[in-house]
């Protein structure tokens, strides 16, 4: 019998015990699901969360817009919980370039994430925790056979570079799609033709190869990149609460299997090219590695060995890279064409004086065109192309200015 505020209350020895035991493990998790602050140190501001869940019920579906509304409040650098996991949100612009470029070397690290694991069998550069004189050497590799084949130029063709020769004769090809288009009853979504072109560019300089904009091929991996986009997005929840990754989840199986489709997509690829691989006729980027795979295993004193493998992370690397980012930025500025007349009337004019109609554009017109690349600065600026980084890991304390870290009122 357990008597409270003169009340008498049935209760047994095993429900007191039952009860004590349920209040020590509350009170325990409330301890334990904030991390401590070294000493000497504040903990940013941030909203308060709930125990194990942390914030993931206030960010919902819409977790950029979610924290846009945090950061009004409590300003550019707030602290959240995803599951027991504390994030640092950084929003500005001083705030953003203070760290990803004034002290972009300390925080290029990225976060040991379970999900990471499945992208490219978890060899990928992007997504990988390791940033290391071995990292650091393989993406040396991967920026310079990307340039070979992007500023490098063809000295049989009339194009600055190589990258420039893919996108020209990739627009000839587009806009045809267009005005074909437009000649039918009805309207239709330019964004299906302007990523099957962004993927056969990247394909160009990749594989040395571009497809018809119905091959069934081309169309496969740009299903598989929108999955991929649509699927990261939403984020994994399994990354901050383990237990996840034993119970059925959806979301992680169609994650896992679409990364998988990717890497076989990749590596018969790369399979065909060896095939084929001629080492005085190197015709893209995936021959290019191949040369150095090859090379470095003449060489006994080489550093750092690529392996077959690492050549089929490093191409879908570099292939995934520019895919959406590309896509949406020609997206972005049609729907600010369409939408500002006056301005597109503008470029038709510039094009008009500079160019003419005879030729298309090219690269060496660029100092002529001031008003187009002033409208495509502006759509860089105004519009947004993802609402998040994918995630770093800070290896040093942020120096932010006092400005960027002070706290915001509630408006």
């Amino acid at each position: 019998m357990l008597s409270v505020f003169g009340l008498s209350i049935p209760i047994s020895a095993t429900e007191l015990l039952l009860a004590s035991t349920t209040f020590c493990l509350v009170f325990w998790m409330f301890r334990a699901w904030r991390p401590g602050v070294p000493k000497g140190l504040k903990s940013p501001p941030g909203p308060w969360g709930w125990p194990l869940l942390g914030h993931m019920l206030t960010l919902g579906k819409n977790p950029h817009l979610a924290l846009s509304r945090l950061s009004q409040r409590y300003g550019d650098v707030l602290e959240i919980r995803i599951g027991c996991t504390p994030v640092l949100v950084l929003s500005g612009l001083d705030t953003i370039r203070q760290a990803l470029v004034r002290q972009g070397d300390d925080f290029k690290g990225r976060p040991d994430l379970y999900s990471f694991t499945f992208i490219s069998g978890g060899q990928s550069m992007t997504f990988n925790p390791d940033s290391g004189p071995v990292w650091a050497a393989r993406r040396r590799l991967a920026q310079n056979a990307l340039k070979s084949f992007s500023i490098a130029s063809d000295p049989t063709s009339s194009s600055s570079c190589y990258l420039e020769e893919h996108v020209s004769k990739e627009a000839e090809v587009l806009i045809s799609k267009f005005q074909e288009l437009m000649a039918r009853v009805g309207h239709f979504d330019p964004y299906r033709y302007v990523v099957v072109s962004v993927a056969n560019v990247i394909c160009a300089m990749c594989f040395g190869q571009r497809y018809d904009h119905d091959d069934q091929e081309l169309l496969s991996i740009v299903n598989l990149s929108n999955e991929f986009g649509e699927v990261a997005a939403s984020g994994n929840p399994a990354d901050f609460l383990p237990i996840l990754r034993y119970l059925p989840n959806s979301a992680l199986s169609i994650f896992k299997d679409v990364n998988k489709k990717f890497y076989i997509f990749m590596q018969k690829m790369v399979k065909e090219h060896y095939k084929t691989f001629e080492k005085g006729h190197i015709r893209d980027i995936t021959d290019s590695l191949i040369k150095h795979c090859q090379d470095k295993k003449l060489d006994k004193n080489a550093n750092i060995q690529l392996s077959d493998e690492k050549i089929v992370s490093v191409v879908l690397d570099l292939f995934g890279a520019g895919f959406d980012t590309v896509t949406t930025a020609i997206s972005w500025s049609l729907m600010y064409l369409v939408t500002s007349p006056g301005v597109q009337r503008k470029i038709q004019e510039e094009l008009d004086t500079v160019v003419g109609r005879a030729r298309q554009p090219q690269l060496s017109d660029r100092p002529q065109l001031p008003y187009l690349e002033a409208f495509i600065l502006e759509t860089f600026r105004h519009s947004s192309f993802v609402p998040f980084t994918i995630p770093h890991r800070p290896f040093q304390d942020l120096d932010l200015p006092q400005e960027c870290s002070a706290q915001k009122k509630p408006a």
